[in-house]
């Protein structure tokens, strides 16, 4: 079968290296609870680049797999294939239209707050029902024997795909799309990030709906209460993003706080505020920039040569505060380094110690001559507020690092880590 359910022997490795984050670099002894004591399984292996996960109370876990489609794997063990993109095999239903290309494709899985009334779910995907193709979010119906889904509808079709490359790093089509998706657990509404598309009129545009935190409802309308600025689309939530790939909600306050991939540099957390700009705008000669590759900045200071990481990012910043003074501020950022933050969660239950409500955001790394530097999760540890950070603790895995695509807490209080290389990681804390 080509999903694989195993256990794994617990594997030491040492940190990979002292890498720039928030007021210098990552704890390499641990400050809190011991986390080489954690308990490792791989819950799954052998997957297509696994992008994210939801669960149901009883462990049921759902995943997207990036070129593949949407799965179940059940209490059992067993895995049924629900959804399949045209490359993937074995699914009870193939979408043709859907398709992946540079970092589009399936990704973002949440499950309905009612879904033990409604059985629905909601995935993000590139879709070429419209042309130019969009990312966009289906609504499906999981069947009673969770064998498969029906009653498919897009409730969002208009999220920007790239479809013509660029004169930059990574400038391939179908870059920047964001793509996670999350219910908030107490306003009970749907947040999906989008991301620029290296397009720098993005960002700052009312009406595109790339460079967005949208918050919809379940049928993809504008959530009661969103405040953006006038002529904007009222689905935006916040927008001036550079591409949003993590998304949690604070246990005790519900607040949202988002990670964001930067361009090399300052990768952010961020506490959402209604209505809030994220103050990126790579758009040419914009804040004394002049002109830029294909009318975007974002990497300028990358082609730029003599310049240090902190020049970079005081030339092009992620959060550009000269221009936009009243910009959401970030609670952390890497210390003038971009290392792939991804995906984001919030630690729940008193077996996680001194952790109990820590952010963990997953970094999937950077590579120099093909090896990679910087995959690890790090542990953020807030106030009781949660709009400001306490410390910062690289976690010690007991088990190969890799490309932290997702992070989900699972309803067992487990810490569920999805890696590019195809396996789900269950990290579990055991007692003192």
């Amino acid at each position: 079968m080509r999903h694989r359910p195993r256990t794994a022997p617990a594997t030491s490795l040492a940190a990979l290296i002292a890498g720039a984050v928030a007021c210098g670099s990552p704890a390499l002894a641990q400050s809190g609870m011991n986390t080489t004591s954690l308990r490792h399984e791989v819950v799954l292996d052998g997957l297509a680049i696994p992008w994210d996960m939801a669960f149901l109370e009883d462990g049921t876990m759902f995943f997207t797999e990036f070129c593949e489609g949407l799965s179940v794997r059940l209490p059992s063990g067993e895995v049924n294939a629900l959804l399949g993109m045209p490359e993937g095999e074995g699914y009870a239903a193939t979408a043709d239209d859907l398709f992946c290309e540079g970092q589009a494709g399936m990704n973002g899985v949440a499950l309905d707050p009612d879904f033990a009334e409604n059985r629905r779910i909601y995935v993000f995907a590139a879709s070429r029902r419209s042309d130019p193709p969009t990312n966009r979010v289906l609504r499906l119906t999981v069947d009673a024997d969770l064998a498969g889904v029906s009653d498919r509808t897009d409730i969002v079709d208009d999220i920007p795909f790239k479809t013509q490359p660029t004169d930059h790093p990574f400038g391939g089509t179908g870059t920047h799309n964001g793509g996670r998706i999350r219910f908030g657990p107490q306003d009970g509404h749907l947040y999906v990030t989008t991301g620029d598309n290296h397009d720098g009129t993005i960002p700052q545009s009312p009406t595109i709906m790339g460079s967005k935190v949208l918050r919809i409802d379940t049928d993809g309308n504008a959530a009661p209460g969103n405040a953006p600025p006038e002529g904007f689309d009222p689905r935006t939530y916040t927008y001036g993003h550079r591409n949003v790939q993590g998304i949690a909600f604070h246990p005790v306050t519900g607040v949202a706080i988002i990670a964001e991939h930067g361009p090399w540099h300052s990768d952010e957390i961020t506490v959402l505020e209604n209505g809030g700009n994220g103050g990126w705008d790579p758009r040419p000669n914009m804040a004394g920039r002049g002109d830029c590759p294909d009318d975007y900045c974002g990497y300028m200071p990358d082609q730029m040569e003599g310049m240090n990481r902190f020049e970079r990012a005081a030339f092009m910043p992620m959060t550009d505060f000269a221009t936009y003074p009243d910009a959401m501020p970030p609670i952390w950022d890497n210390n003038g380094w971009s290392q792939g933050t991804a995906a984001a969660a919030f630690l729940e239950g008193e077996a996680w110690g001194d952790w109990e409500n820590a952010l963990v955001v997953g970094i999937m790394g950077i590579g120099f001559g093909g090896t990679p530097i910087g995959q690890r999760i790090d542990v953020i540890t807030l106030d009781e507020a949660g709009t400001s950070v306490v410390d910062v603790t690289e976690m010690t895995l007991p088990m190969e690092a890799g490309r932290f695509r997702s992070v989900v807490l699972g309803p067992d209080g487990s810490l569920y880590a999805a890696v590019d290389e195809g396996m789900i990681h269950r990290l579990t804390p055991r007692a003192p």
